[in-house]
């Protein structure tokens, strides 16, 4: 399997709109990130997206994917979601509804915010989605492969990340339970959210997702959802324990067999 990060940024991006910092004015490409979002192809030629944000139009034209089998939504914050809306493209192309994999209270905002989609229409051309509930209890599957839904919290909010074999998916957590932490032995690559390395109320900090990679003990950790704050990556890169990496959007890895 290859996991592509489409986006590494909070829901403002980086550059952030009329910030005068230096991130945001950085010339390294690595500091320049659009909203959170990854791509993971699986060994028989999946597509499988890890949510779809309001950058999801330009980041599927700048990896050139012609083809996606299944969404994980992680939650429906603006973020995560703005871009289902653009899933008709490959509706057209693939003639089949789009699956899309979340939470409960995901699935009541979605239905919500894009009523539209759902409700009884002769409209040609809007988006076709089959929406898949999950509790986050037990195993599913998406695109012909296992998932194992871990049960997150955002905050108040309960989220999902994501196991699919050997590697795992984890974006916007401010605490993960022991018995979920449970759900991650043997991974082999995590990714994580990490927005600055001061404390955030709903997100974890630096320190605090380096202490959940220690607890999980991947072969490699990578760190997502990344405001400006975070610093430039060229300075926060080499202070990072050896095994654990700033994500930046574009960049590929491999994920390394059971």
């Amino acid at each position: 399997m290859r996991l592509r990060f489409l986006g590494t940024g909070t829901s403002q991006g980086v550059p952030v709109i009329a910030c005068p910092c230096r991130v945001c004015h950085s010339h390294d490409v690595r500091d320049s990130r659009l909203r959170t979002s990854a791509l993971l192809t699986t060994d028989a030629g999946a597509n499988i997206l890890f949510d779809i944000g309001p950058d999801f139009r330009q980041q599927m034209l700048s990896a050139a994917v012609t083809h996606l089998d299944a969404i994980l939504v992680s939650h429906a914050h603006r973020d995560h979601v703005a871009g289902l809306d653009d899933i008709r493209s490959f509706n057209y192309v693939q003639h089949r509804h789009m699956d899309l994999f979340l939470n409960a209270e995901a699935r009541h905002a979605i239905e919500r915010d894009y009523h539209y989609i759902f409700a009884p229409h002769d409209y040609p051309g809007l988006p076709e989605a089959d929406l898949h509930t999950e509790d986050g209890s037990r195993p599913f599957a998406a695109a012909g492969v296992e998932v194992v839904p871990l049960r997150v919290m955002h905050k108040d909010l309960p989220i999902l990340g994501f196991r699919v074999g050997p590697m795992a998916y984890i974006t916007d957590a401010s605490h993960i339970a022991p018995e979920e932490l449970d759900k991650l032995k043997g991974v082999k690559l995590l990714v994580l959210n990490a927005l600055r390395k001061e404390k955030h109320f709903s997100h974890f900090c630096l320190p605090e997702a380096i202490e959940v990679a220690r607890q999980v003990g991947a072969a490699s950790t990578y760190f997502t959802h990344i405001s400006h704050d975070m610093g430039l990556y060229a300075e926060v890169e080499p202070q990072l324990p050896p095994s654990m990496h700033l994500a930046y959007d574009g960049l590929e890895v491999d994920v390394p067999s059971v």
